[in-house]
């Protein structure tokens, strides 16, 4: 297994003390689509951000791509959004058979909880069809109950979402994130990769908010201590 061991408004500033965020990204480059500006604005608010990706798809990569193309790909993704190297944890679990390996997803997560400490974590929704993602979010609130868990949108594999926490995105925080998506080049013939598609996306979202761009979460729940504001 490939490891690297990490040593409801928008106002991410004054929704925590500690200010640690942890992304859980089924497959590398999920993050990105969907939290990717969000990861932005939190970098730039003075939260620190860690990513776990628990697979580089090694059965999916396109021919002509070294089958672990994904693993160098989610690194120079992650720097462009502004993560510290240290920040990433990258897994090789079989792509499609998560279910086989709960457990063992489970105890990693757990690992991160004891690393990270996160007060936020963003995971994929419920709604989310892929069986991969289905078993990330599942675990993920196992893991993370006790958290701050939002889960990211992914539109092209949920049948519907339930978009009731919006972050809006400035237009530099949602070009960030199209160039992180953009260093996945073993994925540019994703028709959900297209820039223009995910503008679009980011524009109907921000159209529901009444201005520029945004990205959609569902609340999986939002403790609140009595240091924060509510």
């Amino acid at each position: 297994m490939l490891y690297k061991k990490a040593h409801m408004n928008s106002n991410f500033e004054q929704q925590s003390t500690k200010k640690n965020a942890l992304i859980l990204a089924p497959h590398t480059d999920d993050g990105e689509f969907g939290c990717g500006g969000t990861i932005v604005r939190l970098l730039s608010s003075g939260w620190k951000v860690w990513y776990a990706a628990f697979s580089i798809a090694r059965e999916s990569v396109p021919k002509g791509f070294p089958e672990d193309v994904l693993s160098l790909e989610v690194q120079k993704a992650t720097a462009t959004l502004g993560i510290a190297k240290e920040h990433l944890s990258v897994y090789d679990y079989p792509v499609r058979r998560f279910s086989y390996h709960r457990q063992e997803i489970l105890e990693e997560m757990i690992k991160l909880r004891s690393i990270v400490d996160p007060d936020l974590v963003f995971l994929p929704s419920e709604d989310d069809v892929h069986q991969d993602h289905h078993v990330i979010h599942e675990e993920g609130i196992r893991a993370f109950k006790n958290r701050k868990i939002l889960a990211y949108e992914l539109p092209w594999n949920s049948i519907s979402f339930r978009a009731d926490y919006m972050v809006m995105l400035s237009r530099k925080e949602f070009e960030t994130k199209l160039d992180a998506i953009r260093c996945y080049r073993s994925q540019e013939g994703r028709k959900y990769s297209d820039p223009d598609y995910l503008k679009s996306w980011a524009g109907f979202r921000g159209y529901q908010a009444a201005r520029g761009y945004a990205e959609a979460f569902t609340v999986i729940r939002w403790v609140v201590h009595e240091e924060e504001l509510l």
